[in-house]
């Protein structure tokens, strides 16, 4: 029987025929080789056609396809067919065709032989680290810790720890806006911190930066923060109050802002309804609930307390954990001092009070400096203290060697003593008897107000080369104590430089003040703000020229770089708007008017009295303006009014005024010194100025106005 196996049917020959057509279709790899002849591509048909249908050989032998070459058929063990890929290039599990370097592959991760390293690279994109965005992120760590725990002493290590100085007016804004929309505690401690960096971690010009740039972006807090305006208002005005931020920041951000924005209405808030404000600085202070922090005072007396309660209990560990509560550590030499003197009170004391100075040393609670301070400060003041306790001396004496032995006490502290423990010195004890006798005339001026008696004293001395050291201990003394005290200090700082004082004598007490800026602010926290409104005050007061600041500047030796600080913040006081009346009124002593309204105040009443006045409702007047150390601007309106109007009924405003006290002799002599100064340029407009005034002076002279000393120009 014929068998048709190993022939083609029918419609496989047709099949054959056609492939010729489809031979783009079923090409679809683009590696294949192009066909160049229908033969080609005929046979090339006729093999893939021929292993997807299977064809069989007769017999099992191999087909036969008319000279046409059959690929072999590839099958898994499963018995799934597999389909050859073109160009012999493999399948699954296949090696592949030869040479076959670019093609695709995939490595599997689950395979046992996977190797990492075979894997092809591939760049991953990742964001460049920004510091600035590092900075502020660590910045509100460190201001969210703070406001947990109120640690001022490690904020500030934090903070400096950081490094990246270059940033910090973005701590300054962070730290405030992060505070704004807080309770009132928090904004109290914002200020607080502030006040703890300034000049230390953060300089001057950080943080003019850092306030300029939080009123920069008012609109935008605003949008969060309803009350942004006065809230950062008050920010800045507390700090103007605490002496970190120069007055004169307003005008300088106001002329860089556009008129439109929310920050012009922060400046213009804090200037007009805060700065302005008749005691504008305690209410400042206090209008977050007040200071966290105790005065010098409270201090002082906290430090008493503890004393003498860890002297009747004994409890070293109480005593020390009351001394770290305090939280003043740059004050703990006032410890050492009073701890030393109540040993010296209380002798059967000494060995506890001893005790707990070397505890706390070894615990690291009273570090060296502050320890060396304490005895330097009880060295300088053991003459005075020998007078109520005789034996404070001796006693103080035998405690020194003890204390370095042990190793409490740094031996360097020997170095600044004698070998008696005395301090050495050239005319060490006139000097010693000069600085006793004039702290109690000083204290006796506190107490009776009494400048001539005063003065009068000091001439009794007879030592004029000892009035720096005067001045020196005069605004000491007066920085330890209330305003009142502060102003008595600069009316009678005015006074003395009519009378005895040069103005050599007045810049050389000021560089001795400055000089030991260091030393004083150990016992008075604010010395550097008080001593630059001290120097501000007598340029005011004409006691000073504003030259005569660069003269101290460039006396100072060059490592006192702190006295520079405060002679620039005094200028930059003096520079500041409205400086007149700011300064006149630091310590309640002006009215808070600027000079320039003093002054047509004091116009206008002596024009008034020229009108046809009543002399004591003019002296009224001249009462009224309350600025006694000013009143020599009366006597140089009223002799040039005198001059200008040909009336000399001015002369009887004068001695009525000098009769009743109203006007001092130094007062007096002061107005017409500023006369006489500027007589030259007076004569231009009035002829017979000079005539005019050496007939007053004779005037004066003859109903004793003026001081003796006083003279008449060279005439020229």
């Amino acid at each position: 029987m014929a068998s048709n196996e190993g022939f083609l049917t029918e419609g496989q020959r047709e099949m054959l025929k056609t492939a010729p057509l489809n031979v783009d279709v079923l090409s679809s790899s683009p590696k294949s080789p192009t066909l160049k002849s229908p033969g080609a591509a005929a046979a090339k048909s006729s093999s893939v056609l021929l292993a997807e249908h299977h064809v069989k050989a007769p017999g099992g032998g191999k087909a036969t396809t008319a000279g046409i070459a059959v690929r072999h058929v590839r099958r898994t063990h499963s018995g799934k067919h597999i389909r050859v890929k073109k160009d012999g290039a493999g399948g699954k599990g296949t090696w592949g065709r030869w040479l076959d370097t670019d093609g695709e592959s995939h490595i599997d991760k689950n395979d046992p032989n996977y190797d990492s390293g075979e894997e092809p690279y591939e760049l991953v994109g990742t964001a460049v680290s920004d510091p600035l965005d590092h900075y502020k992120k660590s910045v509100a760590s460190i201001i969210e810790e703070y406001f947990s725990t109120g640690d001022v002493e490690v904020a500030t290590s934090d903070l400096k720890e950081l490094g990246s100085t270059e940033y910090h007016p973005y701590f300054i804004k962070r730290l405030v806006s992060m505070s704004m929309d807080r309770h009132d505690k928090e904004k109290e401690m914002a200020s607080v911190l502030l006040s703890a960096l300034y000049a230390d971690v953060i300089n001057p010009t950080q943080i003019s930066r850092g306030f300029f740039m939080l009123v920069e972006s008012a609109d935008d807090l605003a949008v969060d923060i309803p009350d942004t305006v006065d809230i950062l208002a008050l920010f800045i005005a507390r700090a103007v109050v605490d002496d970190i931020l120069p007055p004169a920041f307003i005008a300088r951000a106001r002329k860089m802002l556009p008129e439109s924005s929310k920050g012009i209405q922060v400046l213009q808030t804090a200037e007009k309804s805060y700065l302005s404000a008749p005691h504008h600085a305690e209410l400042v202070e206090r209008r977050w609930g007040g200071s966290t922090h105790f005065t010098v005072e409270e201090v002082k007396k906290r430090i008493a307390d503890l004393l003498r309660e860890y002297v009747e209990s004994g409890d070293t560990a109480e005593a020390c954990r009351c001394i770290r509560k305090l939280e003043v550590s740059f004050f703990y030499h006032e410890v050492v001092k009073r701890a030393l003197v109540l040993a010296m009170e209380m002798q059967s004391a000494e060995p506890l009070i001893l005790k707990l100075l070397k505890e706390a040393a070894e615990e690291g609670l009273i570090s060296s400096s502050q320890m060396v301070k304490g005895f330097s400060r009880m060295a300088e003041s053991i003459d005075d203290l020998s007078l109520d306790i005789p034996s404070a001396k001796t006693s103080f004496q035998s405690v020194v060697p003890r204390a370095i032995s042990e190793g409490w006490l740094d031996a360097s502290f020997l170095k600044a003593l004698g070998e008696d423990g005395q301090a050495n010195g050239p005319d060490d004890e006139k000097v010693k008897h000069y600085k006793k006798q004039i702290v109690n005339i000083i204290h006796e001026y506190f107490l009776s107000d009494d400048i001539p008696e005063l003065i009068r004293s000091l001439e009794d001395f007879g030592a004029p080369e000892y009035n720096p050291i005067f001045l020196k201990k005069l605004i000491t003394l007066a920085m330890d104590r209330k305003n009142k005290e502060k102003e008595m200090a600069s009316v009678l700082l005015s006074a003395l430089h009519i009378e005895i004082f040069s103005t050599e004598d007045i810049v050389n007490g000021f560089v001795m003040l400055l000089e030991s800026a260091e030393d004083t602010a150990l016992d008075i926290l604010d010395a550097s703000n008080e001593l630059a409104l001290f120097l501000a005050r007598a340029v005011i007061d004409d006691v000073l020229a504003p030259l005569n600041l660069e003269e101290i500047t460039n006396r100072l030796p060059p490592n006192c770089s702190s006295g520079a600080e405060t002679v620039c913040m005094a200028q930059s006081l003096l520079s500041a708007r409205h400086a007149g009346e700011r300064i006149l009124r630091c310590w309640g002593g002006g009215t808070g008017w600027a000079v320039e309204d003093a002054k047509d105040k004091i116009q206008k009443l002596l024009e008034e009295f020229e009108s046809g006045g009543v002399i004591s409702e003019a002296c009224q007047c001249i009462r009224d303006i309350g600025m006694p150390f000013f009143n020599h601007e009366v006597v140089k309106k009223a002799l040039v009014m005198a001059m200008e109007k040909k009336n000399d009924r001015m002369l009887d405003l004068l001695q009525e005024c000098f009769n009743e006290g109203l006007i001092t002799i130094n007062q007096m002599t002061k107005g017409f010194g500023r006369i006489k100064d500027g007589l030259d340029d007076l004569a231009l407009d009035i002829p017979n100025a000079k005539d005019k005034f050496a007939f007053y002076v004779e005037h004066a002279k003859g109903r004793g106005w003026l001081l003796p000393s006083f003279g008449l120009p060279d005439a020229s």
